[in-house]
């Protein structure tokens, strides 16, 4: 593999998951119920339209979950990793059904990245912006809530210091030391596809 297909490697992986990642934001912010006219949630809605529209027609919401959306991410994914193994070389034919459980360890795994990365903005915001009413701080705070709640019933007060992030992570670090390292030794995933979990 030369220069200029690890760089194209590169520029598709990259552009490739940042939409995806856009796409899986659709599919969270409906899950949390996250203000749909907050700007940011807005932009995530415009820019998934144009594919989640016609999926739309053909895969109906279910129980208030948008499921075109985790599909759609799931399609992606698996484009993804096809147009990467693809590009080095590697042939994909006949292995459709693993790289479509590869698509579901790594859209998963972004899953949860979302949250652990959210979960930091969240305990940065608290300590230097408490409060804001910023746009981008409000859907931090929507997309943490759902995950601190409960770990906040279980504990006791401790006077105004709030220590639920610290559960969550754990709770997040040990899934995906879990749950999805060990899907991706069982299934055999190789090296090349790891930008992707």
């Amino acid at each position: 593999m030369n220069g200029l297909s690890t760089a194209f490697i590169y520029v598709i992986q990259t552009l490739g998951s940042l939409y995806l990642l856009i796409i899986l934001l659709r599919f969270i912010l409906q899950l949390v119920r996250a203000d749909f006219y907050n700007p940011l949630s807005q932009f995530v809605v415009r820019a998934t339209q144009p594919l989640l529209k016609p999926l739309r027609r053909l895969i109906p919401g279910l129980a208030g979950l948008d499921i075109a959306s985790l599909v759609l991410a799931i399609g992606v994914q698996l484009l993804l990793m096809i147009v990467t193994l693809l590009l080095m070389g590697i042939d994909v034919g006949g292995h459709l059904a693993q790289l479509l459980v590869w698509s579901l360890i790594g859209v998963t795994s972004l899953f949860l990245k979302v949250f652990f990365f959210a979960l930091i903005v969240s305990v940065i915001l608290s300590w230097v912006a408490p409060g804001s009413y910023n746009p981008a701080a409000q859907l931090v705070n929507q997309l943490c809530e759902p995950l601190l709640a409960p770990i906040r019933r279980l504990l006791p007060n401790l006077g105004g210091l709030d220590i639920s992030p610290i559960f969550a992570f754990i709770a997040l670090n040990l899934l995906d030391m879990l749950v999805i390292g060990n899907l991706v030794v069982m299934t055999g995933m190789p090296k090349a596809l790891s930008p992707f979990i």
